[in-house]
């Protein structure tokens, strides 16, 4: 059987060891296979996505001696795919405008309810009338679409799918409540936007971090809605710096450029990292 991954990087700061590690697992899985390694910008993040950072990543990538095939794809080139999307699960009854600000959402919690992403929204604009959400949509007010997450559930019934290092799972996509699919400042949330192209682009095996173990779940529940193929998955243990926080861009993990510019050989980094050879205060670990 043929074997297609992908590594998607987002744009929005240089890559760093963490990357290293997501897109040398993805690459040689592929490659272990005889298989297609495909390389997707996920640059929809109009606010955060820099072009010197699409640059970076091709670089960096490069340097750690990781060939891709065919054109790197960008998300932003992909917009019409997220509204088809959209647009069926609208059609199915499924979606609905949401108003609230992230303060509105905090304030009308009055049991904040914690989920896999976080706080889980309350609900508030699912109750709206549907012609007034209409007008406020028309008079030019932001908004986004989130995904009734009961309405959906109940159409597809129970969902599973397996993991091949965490086994056989059962998809619980309600502990996320209502979900984004497309957000005020862009056109298609992570979930929506990753689904879609993953079944797009023929991907067949999901190879990426540990800590997107339970996002799977949602992105189970929309292949069913949607009618997409479901590709084989395996999250991998991801790297954690000397105090225990896995690697992150927001925590100052080191960059792979600060890495090439001190002369560090990026083949051989490549081979440490496939090998388990971490440098010395870091680690792999299973959240």
């Amino acid at each position: 059987m043929s074997v297609t991954t992908r590594f998607a990087p987002s744009p929005t700061g240089p890559l760093h060891l963490g990357h290293a590690y997501a897109a040398i697992r993805a690459h040689d899985h592929a490659r272990a296979a005889g298989g297609t390694f495909l390389l997707r910008i996920e640059d929809i993040d109009g606010t955060r996505s820099r072009e010197a950072h699409v640059a970076g990543i091709l670089t960096d990538l490069a340097w750690l001696g990781l060939a891709w095939d065919g054109p790197a794809v960008r998300q932003s080139a992909r917009l019409a795919l997220y509204e088809t999307a959209l647009t069926r699960l609208r059609e199915q009854g499924l979606l609905y405008p949401c108003f609230c600000t992230r303060a509105d959402i905090a304030a009308s919690a009055s049991a904040p309810h914690h989920g896999p992403d976080g706080l889980v929204y309350p609900g508030t604009c699912r109750h709206l009338d549907p012609g007034q959400a209409t007008a406020r949509i028309a008079n030019g007010a932001p908004h986004a679409w989130r995904l009734a997450m009961a309405a959906a559930v109940a159409c597809t019934g129970p969902l599973h799918w397996t993991d091949r290092e965490a086994g056989p799972q059962r998809a619980d996509p309600q502990a996320f409540g209502d979900v984004v699919l497309a957000r005020k400042d862009a056109p298609a949330s992570y979930h929506l936007a990753v689904t879609v192209d993953d079944a797009a682009q023929g991907v067949t095996d999901v190879v990426r971090g540990r800590d997107l173990l339970r996002a799977t779940d949602i992105h189970r529940l929309l292949q069913a809605l949607l009618g997409l193929p479901t590709p084989r998955y395996l999250h991998h243990a991801l790297l954690t710096g000397p105090d225990g926080a896995r690697l992150a861009k927001r925590n100052g993990a080191p960059a792979l450029a600060d890495l090439r510019a001190a002369g560090e050989d990026g083949p051989a980094l490549a081979e440490a990292l496939r090998a388990g050879r971490l440098p010395i205060g870091f680690a792999a670990h299973r959240p």
